[in-house]
């Protein structure tokens, strides 16, 4: 049984090296350090045999045996025990329940000092010493019939006892690490800490009914045989820090090789992870007698032949998991191959084995975890660009990896025809590669990306697509191309030639599409769009190629050419209003609205386009008023338009205007603003009030002639509009319900004086009381904030002259007798200057030095 293949069993020494003719010879126990192995036989004898490895013909670890030496030992009792103490090439013999020292080499025996070791019935070496002395060898020993542990070392000459430990019950097996000793007691487990005494009982267990099984596999970490057919793990405070495995209830022995426990039953070698516990291989051995590790070799005996389980190397285990699609198993015995491989090789095994488990786990459409592990592996994206095929581009020079990372030839063999498949691995890759795309990943090969890219986008219809071409981004031209036109994706081809460069082509294609030439719906407003681009284009030969097609497609949309046109310091891309005006001779409505654009928009302070424009508006209104079938709204707008130009600027040629309107009885507004902006007033308010009989547009026409003028200028335009309503000469005579309206609604801009020595002197006052009392209060209003002005001048003359005395201060006294703080001399004259704080000075020393500045000169 086997799930994967982690240890293979091969012969070390054969039956007939160890017994040669004797029957009842059995092996008993063995030791092995380095490439030498002791075993220890039932009649007495030590045989020590060299072990070299060589590989065979068909690529598999064998073993030449070759036997050193055989010694007897004189006790006629089986030899029960052998440690090996390397660093003073000693053997720890336990025989006849006896513990002696033999020389590694000759097997003699070496005469020890001290303590005489009887009465054993087992014992164990520390593996993780506390005295820190290397020559040596710390051990634990069970002696019959006491319920203690010795702590003895065993030096090159002598043993000696350090301490003895008392124990609830008599030991029957034991194995020590540091200061810890795990003990199987008659009835239960525990573990002691010899130095402090403390101790801590794990479960109960039966010797009597079964071997006990004790087995140092770490630092303070134990496996213990458990009822029930469980291996227990146990660290020094007596937890389990992994779960038990599950073996026979009929176990003789164990050994360890990380990451794995081997069980060694009455017919069976099992196998079991560490890492998850589970079975992974099972061997049929049949008189199994001895299991045990020796420095990551682990060798297995009968009562008549040794084995040696030789470990598979954990890559080929690794591999043949990923072989049978077991990844999560394949990762965790990865991670635990860390502890045995050098860092920077495991980090290339690593990231291979979880490119492996993503590719296996892509094949099985699970996305979220293959993308997990193409993540953290680093994978080459172009390993899984290069599954679907055409996407790499021609230009790439990628080949996939070799050993291959996968068994798929390409997205055909994975899916077999299977569409809806096809459509779920092209899903998954685009996810991938749009992450790909915004991380460091893509670094160095971001043409495959983008290419590849573009072309699952065309083919799927991806609303992503235009993004894709409107970013900056790598695709090859060559390539993406004719993709974009099988998939009739004309628009995206376009934006493509733009993005390389080729603005030519890019707006041959577009036209192309407008026109009906090539069938595209991907933008409806596409001919909008090529008008915008060719607004921004720089390459004015381009604009002018393209302009008149636009035209003639749409004049209010064509000219967006150039109202849309951006401004810059620089020359580049540049048109002349004028050559533009030239230009849209042929199209009246562009034109008219391109001089909008230069005037009421950008402001171009230009009498011709000024003028051009009026005279575009009005050819507009006559051709309108000489047109039956325009209608009121139509004559409305345009009159409006042209009224807003004629009002608001101050540059068209006025006389120009007026006589081309001059002959027209409907445009009188329009004559009366000209006369305005000529200063003729007096015409433009006959216009108003005689022709149009519309007070309330002269009096309009009065506030707009003067905005841009003071208050005296209001003032005469207003008294001319009233002289107009009071002329008794004009026909229909005066009209003094005009006059009375005009003074009562704008008494403040009139002068009060001025009015009454104008109206007649039949007029009553309560007819002009608005006025008047207007005109009353706005006397008042002047008078009172003239006082206050004059107030207020007059507080701040008092103010400076008070500063002016304060600042020149009280007399400067000058005399014969005083003298000048610069030169020391006297006063011969009153002239003097003034240093700060009042000290008199000659003028001339002041004159003569850049010291102290005067304040003032008396």
């Amino acid at each position: 049984i086997m799930s994967v293949k982690a240890f293979e069993l091969v012969p070390a020494v054969e039956r007939e090296q160890v017994m040669g003719e004797k029957v009842r010879i059995n092996i008993e126990c063995i030791e092995c350090c380095g490439k030498h192995l002791y075993l220890g036989t039932n009649d007495c004898f030590i045989h020590h045999f060299l072990l070299e490895e060589h590989t065979t013909a068909k690529g598999k670890l064998a073993y030449n045996v070759q036997k050193l030496l055989h010694k007897y030992l004189g006790l006629k009792k089986p030899v029960a025990e052998l440690k090996a103490a390397s660093a003073l090439e000693r053997l720890i013999v336990l025989c006849d329940s006896r513990i002696t020292v033999v020389d590694m080499v000759t097997l003699e025996p070496v005469p020890t000092g001290g303590t005489k070791l009887k009465g054993v019935t087992a014992f164990c070496v520390n593996e993780n010493p506390v005295t820190g002395d290397v020559f040596c060898v710390e051990m634990a020993v069970v002696l019959a019939r006491r319920r203690a542990v010795q702590i003895c070392t065993v030096h090159e000459d002598r043993v000696q006892m350090l301490k003895e430990v008392t124990t609830p019950e008599q030991p029957c097996a034991l194995s020590l690490d540091g200061y810890n000793i795990c003990l199987a007691l008659s009835t239960q487990y525990m573990i002691l800490n010899y130095s402090t005494g403390a101790s801590q009982d794990l479960f109960p267990y039966d010797c009597e009914e079964r071997k006990p099984i004790v087995k140092r596999i770490g630092r303070e970490e134990f496996l213990l045989a458990a009822p029930g057919g469980l291996g227990m793990f146990a660290n020094a405070e007596g937890i389990s820090q992994r779960a038990p495995v599950s073996w026979s209830e009929s176990v003789i022995a164990v050994a360890v090789c990380f990451p794995y426990v081997v069980a060694l039953d009455e017919g069976f070698v099992t196998v079991h992870s560490m890492l998850d516990q589970q079975l992974k291989q099972t061997l049929s051995f049949r008189d199994g007698h001895l299991l045990q590790d020796f420095e990551g070799k682990v060798v297995l005996a009968s009562s008549k032949a040794v084995y040696i389980l030789v470990p598979l190397p954990l890559e080929r285990q690794i591999q043949d998991l990923l072989a049978s699609h077991r990844v999560e198993e394949a990762l965790t015995l990865t991670e635990a191959a860390q502890r045995n491989i050098p860092k920077e090789k495991y980090q290339i095994l690593h990231k291979r084995i979880l490119q492996q488990a993503g590719f296996i786990q892509f094949g099985q459409l699970q996305f979220l975890e293959a993308k997990e592990h193409f993540r953290k592996g680093q994978l080459d994206v172009r390993e899984l660009i290069s599954l679907y095929p055409l996407l790499l581009p021609a230009s790439s020079s990628f080949t996939r990896c070799h050993p291959p990372l996968h068994e798929f030839a390409d997205l055909n063999h994975l899916t077999q025809g299977d569409q809806e498949k096809v459509q779920r691995f092209k899903r998954f890759l685009i996810s991938y590669l749009h992450e790909v795309r915004s991380s460091d990943s893509a670094n160095g090969f971001h043409e495959d990306v983008d290419t590849a890219l573009l072309k699952l986008y065309a083919e799927t219809g991806h609303e992503s697509l235009l993004d894709l071409l409107a970013s900056d981004n790598a695709c090859v031209l060559a390539d993406s191309a004719p993709w974009l036109e099988k998939h009739h994706k004309y628009f995206a081809l376009g934006l493509l030639y733009h993005y390389n460069g080729q603005d030519s082509a890019a707006l041959q294609m577009w036209v192309k599409i407008v026109n009906g030439d090539l069938q595209d719906s991907t933008r409806p407003d596409l001919f909008e769009y090529v008008v915008d681009f060719l607004s921004f284009c720089s390459n004015l030969d381009l604009v002018w190629r393209h302009a008149d097609w636009a035209l003639q497609k749409d004049q209010k949309i064509g000219v967006q050419i150039f109202t849309k046109r951006f401004t810059s310091k620089e020359k580049t891309g540049q048109l002349n209003p004028d050559g533009v005006i030239t230009y849209l001779q042929n199209h009246s409505q562009a034109l008219l609205l391109y001089l909008e654009h230069l005037v009421l928009e950008k402001r171009l302070q230009k009498e011709k386009y000024h003028t051009h424009l009026a005279v575009l508006y009005a050819d507009r209104v006559l051709g309108l008023i000489s047109r039956p079938s325009a209608t009121d709204d139509q004559l409305s707008a345009a009159r409006q338009k042209l009224q807003r130009l004629l009002k608001e600027s101050n540059l068209y040629r006025v006389q120009l205007l007026l006589g081309k309107i001059q002959d027209s009885e409907l445009l009188l507004l329009e004559r009366a603003t000209l006369h305005g902006k000529s200063e003729e007033h007096d015409k433009a308010l006959h216009i108003l009030v005689h022709q149009l009989k519309d007070s309330a547009a002269a009096e309009e026409y009065c506030s707009w002639a003067s905005a841009s003028h003071d208050q005296f200028y209001r003032q005469n335009l207003f008294h001319q509009l009233l002289s107009v309503y009071l002329d008794p000469d004009v026909p229909g005579g005066a009209q003094t319900v005009a006059a009375v309206d005009l003074l009562n609604r704008n008494a403040d801009v009139f002068d009060a004086v001025r009015v009454l020595k104008l109206l007649p002197e039949e007029w009553s006052l309560p007819l002009l009381r608005p006025f008047l009392c207007g005109a009353l209060r706005a006397s008042v209003h002047a008078r009172c904030t003239s006082q206050v002005a004059v107030g207020l001048a007059r507080a701040q003359n008092l103010q400076l002259q008070h500063d002016r005395l304060k600042y020149r201060g009280g007399p400067i006294l000058v005399s014969e007798k005083k003298g000048c703080q610069l030169c020391h001399n006297t006063f011969s004259e009153p002239d003097c200057a003034c240093l700060p704080g009042g000290t008199p000075v000659h003028i001339h020393c002041v004159n003569s030095r850049s010291e102290p500045t005067p304040e003032h000169l008396v």
